[in-house]
């Protein structure tokens, strides 16, 4: 069973608008998320105090909402809420994400689901930014867009091809005629090179360490960051990488930059590199984690930085819950 909430103003306390705006809001509740009737199990309304002309529940009635549980409520008075307000929630029969709906004035009580929100998550290797940021977009029900894949994909590419990745001349020839390309399934980023996903070939160590020597390489980091440019126009996602902050998004609203100790990140990449089935001591990685970080801040072309107006989070005593729960409460204390 999920919880579905919504929320919208009325221009007068008449029972017209009343009725309006309630069959408005169900029914855009019910197309967002492409509800059939016997889904909806039960309909609860509140609105606040200054509205008595008519029961939104009753509104929902003559609306044709006749086979579910219908529930009205008034809201105390609280000083400074949002006048003439009809909240929702409706309990319903599906497994699919929850899409709430905010309408009219009523858009102000969530900002972050009724414009449009990226998230910028930056850091070195190791630091946590792609398990954090595919929760954070789970959370928020939003996208996350994986940058590195995108990098890493090129990486891929230059060894099909017998390339160099050091040799920007070559890899500009070649990406010329290569495609590279996401799509998502059930809210999963799918990575396509020339069309085939290629999301689990990009991610042994040997391809790990090519894309940070090809991304250095302006051809290919303005190829990359206009196709996530133009992701993040279109929809609210969260991006990570290493230069997202700076350089891919300026502008975004929210930048975080997570960083741990090159031990650490080395025991998690060990740790990660292990699930895969790739095994390397702790040595090893620790000398890849640490010539990475080499490699990323010291490349001419969108360096490894901070951010100036990034929160940086330290995730090296830190869970993955408390890291998410930090940022959540960041991001929502500037909704």
């Amino acid at each position: 069973m999920k919880a579905i909430r919504g929320a919208t103003t009325v221009a007068q306390d008449s029972a017209e608008e009343i009725k309006k705006c309630v069959k408005e809001l169900l029914l855009e509740i019910k197309q967002r998320n492409s509800l059939v009737d016997e889904q909806i199990i039960c309909i609860m309304f509140s609105n606040t105090s200054d509205l008595h002309s008519y029961y939104p529940a009753k509104a929902a009635r003559e609306a044709g909402f006749i086979s579910c549980a219908l529930y009205s409520s008034l809201e105390p008075e609280i000083d400074g809420a949002l006048n003439n307000c009809i909240r929702v929630m409706l309990l319903t029969e599906t497994d699919d994400t929850p899409k709430h709906v905010y309408l009219n004035g009523a858009v102000n009580l969530r900002r972050d689901i009724t414009k449009k929100l990226n998230i910028a998550i930056d850091g070195p290797a190791g630091s946590g930014k792609s398990s954090i940021s595919k929760i954070l977009a789970k959370k928020f029900g939003i996208l996350y867009l994986d940058t590195g894949a995108m990098y890493r994909a090129c990486a891929l590419a230059c060894v099909l091809g017998g390339i160099d990745c050091a040799n920007g001349e070559l890899v500009d020839k070649l990406l010329s005629g290569t495609e590279i390309s996401v799509k998502y399934e059930e809210g999963k980023q799918k990575t396509l090179l020339n069309n085939v996903d290629v999301s689990d070939n990009i991610r042994t160590p040997e391809i790990s360490m090519l894309a940070s020597t090809v991304s250095a390489h302006e051809c290919v980091r303005k190829k990359m960051v206009d196709l996530q440019r133009k992701i993040a126009c279109e929809n609210s996602c969260v991006l990570d990488g290493r230069d997202i902050g700076t350089n891919v998004l300026p502008s975004a609203e929210y930048k975080f930059f997570l960083t741990a100790s090159p031990e650490v990140r080395a025991l998690r990449r060990a740790n990660e590199n292990k699930d895969k089935g790739y095994v390397q001591n702790f040595d090893e990685v620790l000398k890849e984690i640490i010539l990475r970080d080499e490699q990323d801040k010291t490349r001419k072309i969108a360096p490894l930085i901070k951010a100036a107006d990034a929160i940086e989070v330290d995730t090296g005593d830190m869970s993955i819950d408390d890291v998410v729960n930090y940022i959540m409460m960041k991001i929502q204390g500037k909704i």
